[in-house]
C-alpha cells in the first residue's frame, strides 16, 4: 500500500519576470519550504504566457496547509511585485501516483 500525501498547487497569472521569480524561488523559497517537517517534493513550473504553477507535496494535511501560510506570507513579502495579482491555491491528498 503506498503512503498517503498531500499536494499543494499554486498557480500565478501575470507573471512579469518569470526568470526572475524562478532565480527567487529556487535561492530562497525552496531551501525554506524543503526544511519545514513533512516535507516531500517540490516544483515550480512555467507554463509559458506570465503563467508558473507551483507543486508542494507533505506528508499530511496539517503540514501542506502550514506550508500554505508560509508560502502566501513569503510570497507577499518577496514576490508580489514580480508574480501581479492572480494566484489561486488549491489543495487535497494525492490519491494515486507513481514515483521512483
Amino acid at each position: 500500500m503506498k503512503r498517503k500525501m498531500y499536494a499543494t498547487v499554486r498557480r500565478y497569472e501575470g507573471v512579469l519576470d518569470p526568470e526572475e521569480a524562478a532565480k527567487k524561488v529556487d535561492e530562497i523559497f525552496v531551501p525554506r519550504i524543503s526544511a519545514l517537517p513533512g516535507f516531500v517534493e517540490y516544483y515550480w513550473i512555467s507554463l509559458g504566457g506570465g503563467s508558473m504553477i507551483s507543486i508542494t507535496i507533505f506528508k499530511t494535511l496539517s503540514e501542506a496547509i502550514d506550508s500554505n501560510e508560509k508560502s502566501r506570507s513569503w510570497v507577499n513579502d518577496h514576490m508580489r511585485e514580480i508574480l501581479g495579482p492572480s494566484i489561486r491555491v488549491e489543495a487535497g491528498p494525492i490519491v494515486s501516483y507513481m514515483g521512483s
